[in-house]
């Protein structure tokens, strides 16, 4: 038990709730006293961005981030600039959901050659970079655990995020820090330092050892292998005392009725962040 953290800062990341929609989760925080949310775009698609944004603007509740953009890598020119419109529309609906935070997981390659798919990358980052920057919206570079390289994104290390927010050198471009992707990293802590500044996000679950999926396999906060306060107290050190999100993808939590899981959430939260 760390015993430093407000509960106040918790922020339902929408994909813990999987199975309600953007208004349920909109009234779950309200009942259970949670007071920032971060939206998911499907969710939004759901009802539309309009009404989406009526019911963030009634409920007076915080959006730490919209997740997400990026997917960016794709094997022809016309798919790739189809994806970058995408995620100028994601900008669009990040700024008007009232959030400085789009989230990005870049995406896979669409074929073997991981280089130029991370060339594809920033190439993507840069191309939207001046439409974010318009409306305002931060660009937040997620590096995934390295087992998701072949479906999810090819920036798989905090020092990948690092580097890329370095070459395209924006202030409007940082790096997300989610203890499930990169606890593991030996050199961790001396990126999280470098990262000093340019920390967007910070999202929190647990490893619980065996992993039995890959993509909704993780856990609550305590019941696995992560130095969560450890990792905490890093980037609170170099600069991010902001929204801490609780992304959990995790079939017994969707199971369970929304409420009973957001108490849990609140209370692992409150013992092992």
């Amino acid at each position: 038990m760390s015993g430093a953290v407000d509960v106040k800062r918790l922020s339902l990341n929408q994909i813990t709730t999987e199975n309600w929609s953007l208004p349920e989760a909109i009234e779950g925080c309200l009942r259970q006293e949670i007071e920032t949310i971060s939206i998911w775009r499907h969710k939004i698609a759901d009802i539309g961005l309009k009404e989406s944004s009526r019911l963030i603007r009634e409920s007076a509740l915080n959006v730490s981030s919209v997740c997400r953009g990026g997917m960016f890598p794709a094997l022809s020119q016309s798919e790739r600039n189809e994806r970058i419109e995408d995620n100028k529309r994601a900008v669009e609906e990040a700024a008007e959901l009232g959030t400085e935070v789009l989230v990005l997981v870049c995406g896979p390659s669409p074929h073997k050659d991981l280089s130029e798919s991370r060339k594809w990358v920033q190439e993507g980052i840069e191309a939207i970079l001046p439409f974010a920057q318009q409306h305002g919206v931060k660009l937040g570079i997620e590096p995934l655990h390295p087992m998701f390289a072949a479906d999810r994104s090819v920036i798989t290390t905090l020092a990948e995020a690092n580097d890329l927010k370095g070459r395209i050198g924006s202030e409007q471009v940082g790096v997300i820090v989610d203890v499930f992707h990169v606890w593991w990293d030996p050199y961790l802590y001396e990126e999280i330092d470098r990262a000093n500044g340019n920390i967007l996000g910070f999202h929190v679950s647990d490893w619980k050892v065996p992993i039995t999926d890959l993509f909704m396999g993780r856990s609550l906060m305590g019941e696995g292998v992560i130095d969560i306060p450890r990792i905490r107290k890093a980037v609170e050190q170099n600069g991010y005392h902001g929204p801490i999100e609780v992304e959990i993808m995790n079939k017994e939590l969707w199971k369970m009725p929304g409420d009973e899981n957001l108490a849990l959430i609140k209370k692992a939260f409150a013992q092992h962040v």
